[in-house]
């Protein structure tokens, strides 16, 4: 231990004979003037503690019987009382007996300077100098021992013995603390001081403290890889190993003070709090001397992991430590701009190399198309692991950084490499698409199911990912699928074109059911070419093929190549029932979910079979309800198939409609329909 940090008491300036001389002791003041701690028996001070020596119980050894003593007396005592050993100062201090020593001394102390007397020049002291020489020695002697049992807390595993010594050492600083107070709380003009007040124990116990912590961590710090085997071992670089062995150190020296040392302090010293400043400081001061040195990739990773992650999850929230310290005032390892340096330069190179992998991907997945070869088969199903492999890369860096990072939000970088490869993505799909290979149909189909993953892992991560970086990608997701789905659903529209020409034609209207048939039948037939796509894809395909086949069946509905009287508009409406019915049986059995399709042909049909104005206009109010994108240009359109029906009723609907807007586009729950069928010129009824 390094005396020179300890507080060393000052000299007195011995008196000479002729001062000692005039005056006298006085005993009875002496004792008048004790304070109250020190009046009464040795030892009973303080009321408890007993200056009497307690012999342990040695395993296997046992005391041998009291001999009396022989006695002049014939009264013989068969229980004689216990003697009582009275320990002097030297004894006590070799017994580890800190507190009864230090009464010893404050009890000198009281009677030393304690008595007071009239001199020539007025109320004064007298001190025997030869008592005060040895007490301030003794004293110093008390202090030595006191700040051995301080220093040694960590210097060997807890015992009882350990503990009840810094218990009695941490009682003493107390005593002497009280003992300071009394001197400074003195009233003027009374006994003076000894120079060896105030003592300031508390204070040499926090700097000596202080220098306990800088001399472990610093041992820690430069210890060398063969010392022991540790953790800290294994690790690839220096700077590694040495924040390792200084973290480990901080954690196991501040929860031996939680789980023992924090017993032998009162209340007031904070102990707890106090050891753990004294280490985050230490270990901030050297952190922040590692960040700004310049440091590679692998130790940047590693500094962040213990500011961000070890450091406030596995030591400050550890259970032990919980209501013992207080975390917020601790503060950060890393000043704000040291920590925004070190995190930028970690950020740059995961993004760089999240980058690479990602084009990596995309560049052998190309390889896989040109080749001219057909994807795998995965349950019968064609399959391309290109999505597995960006997600787990993506997915993963995102875990990592969040970890290392310590913030959501910042880790959020990571998937702005994700937007940047789905438009590289949406590019090469595209231009591939366009050369119509052998093997483009399968690959393809194996794209639709990475497609599909992709935006299931966005959506999956919707509460987690920025609102722009989301909008960004499910665009660009959605026009790869437009350009996957769009590759098998335009052919089959192409040739579905010339009997879509047949609905809602004269042809229709005295055959309806033989049209409709024929255009099922076609759709069914290209339907057998997709038995080795994902039924996920699968289904994506047939709702899409269900959404346009409705909307080809209105735009022709909305022509205006037919007006019915009021038999017809009986008929067509039947007609349009029987249409919508069968549409939907087929693509609900063939796998389709978007089941809302069903009701849209039923609605029109109600509004087609009314006769009656009034009707017709809750009718197409309702329509307008259910069906919010519903444009008057549309409505208009539906209304010119009832040649029943005057300019007049026309604008009393058109009215009705205007003034009913407003409400009925707040309880919309339909997904767009309208708005995907083509407008129409407004037409006018004549007068």
């Amino acid at each position: 231990m390094r005396l020179s940090a300890l507080h060393i008491l000052p000299r007195r300036t011995r008196k000479t004979i002729e001062e000692v001389d005039t005056v006298g002791p006085d005993p009875v003041a002496a004792m008048a003037n004790l304070s109250p701690a020190m009046q009464g028996s040795p030892k009973t001070v303080h009321g408890r503690f007993r200056h009497k020596l307690k012999i342990p119980n040695i395993p296997g050894f046992k005391r041998r019987p009291r001999i009396p003593k022989p006695s002049t007396t014939c009264i013989v005592e068969s229980n004689p009382p216990p003697t009582e050993v009275v320990l002097d100062f030297l004894e006590n201090l070799k017994e580890n007996r800190l507190v009864e020593a230090c009464q010893q001394l404050l009890l000198r102390e009281d009677q030393l300077f304690g008595q007071e007397t009239m001199t020539a020049e007025g109320l004064g002291w007298v001190c025997n100098e030869d008592k005060e020489d040895t007490l301030q020695k003794d004293y110093e002697t008390l202090l030595l021992h006191l700040w051995m049992a301080v220093h040694a807390t960590f210097s060997s595993t807890p015992s009882g013995q350990h503990i009840e010594i810094l218990r009695s050492a941490v009682e003493t600083i107390t005593l002497q603390e009280e003992k300071d107070q009394q001197w400074e709380g003195r009233p003027k003009g009374r006994s003076k001081a000894p120079v060896w007040r105030p003592h300031q124990c508390r204070r040499t116990h926090d700097n000596l403290l202080k220098n306990i912590v800088e001399s472990r961590m610093r041992n820690a710090a430069v210890e060398e890889d063969n010392v022991s085997v540790s953790s800290a071992d294994n690790l690839s670089t220096s700077m590694k190993r040495e924040i390792c062995r200084m973290g480990k150190c901080l954690k196991d020296d501040v929860l031996r003070v939680a789980r023992d040392v924090r017993d032998c302090y009162p209340p007031d010293f904070d102990v707890c709090n106090l050891y753990m400043r004294l280490y985050h400081q230490m270990f901030s001061a050297r952190l922040t001397e590692l960040a700004r040195s310049g440091l590679d990739v692998d130790d940047c990773n590693y500094l962040l992991c213990w500011v961000n992650d070890y450091y406030p999850n596995d030591i400050l929230k550890h259970k032990d430590l919980e209501g013992h310290i207080n975390i917020e005032s601790l503060g950060t390892l890393l000043s704000e701009m040291d920590l925004t340096t070190v995190e930028e330069q970690y950020l740059l190179q995961k993004e760089s190399k999240v980058r690479t992998w990602l084009s990596n991907a995309l560049s052998k997945e190309e390889e896989g198309w040109l080749s001219g070869k057909s994807p795998e088969l995965i349950d019968g199903y064609c399959f391309s692991p290109l999505a597995i492999d960006v997600i787990q890369a993506v997915d993963g860096s995102m875990r990592e950084a969040r970890t290392i990072l310590g913030s959501e939000a910042k880790a959020q970088r990571i998937l702005c490499q994700l937007d940047s490869f789905l438009i590289s993505y949406k590019k090469s799909l595209e231009e591939f698409v366009k050369r119509r290979r052998e093997n483009t149909q399968a690959v393809v189909k194996a794209n639709l199911v990475s497609i599909e993953q992709f935006r299931d892992f966005i959506v999956r991560r919707e509460v987690s990912i920025s609102e722009e970086i989301q909008t960004s990608c499910m665009s660009t997701l959605a026009d790869l699928r437009d350009c996957g789905y769009g590759y098998f659903t335009s052919p089959i529209h192409e040739e579905l074109r010339m009997q879509y020409r047949r609905l809602w034609t004269q042809a229709w209207f005295t055959g309806g059911q033989m049209v409709l048939d024929d255009l099922l039948g076609t759709l069914d037939r290209h339907m057998q070419q997709f038995t080795d796509l994902k039924p996920i894809c699968m289904e994506e395909l047939l709702g899409r093929l269900h959404m346009e086949m409705m909307v080809e069946y209105v735009k022709r509905m909305m022509k205006r190549k037919m007006r019915l009287k009021d038999q017809e508009q009986q008929e067509a409406a039947a007609m349009l029932l029987a249409d919508s019915s069968k549409l939907s049986t087929y693509f609900t059995e063939a796998g389709s979910k978007r089941s809302w399709l069903s009701k849209v042909l039923p609605k029109i049909a109600e509004v087609v079979r009314l006769k009656d104005p009034g009707s017709i206009q809750l009718e197409i109010v309702t329509l307008a309800r259910d069906y919010p994108d519903l444009s008057w240009r549309q409505i208009s359109a539906l209304l010119f198939l009832k040649a029943n029906l005057s300019t007049a009723d026309v604008d009393g609907i058109k009215k009705s409609l205007e003034e009913n807007r407003p409400t009925v586009n707040s309880s919309n729950t339909n997904p767009p329909f309208f708005s995907k069928v083509p407008a129409v010129k407004t037409w006018y009824m004549p007068s």
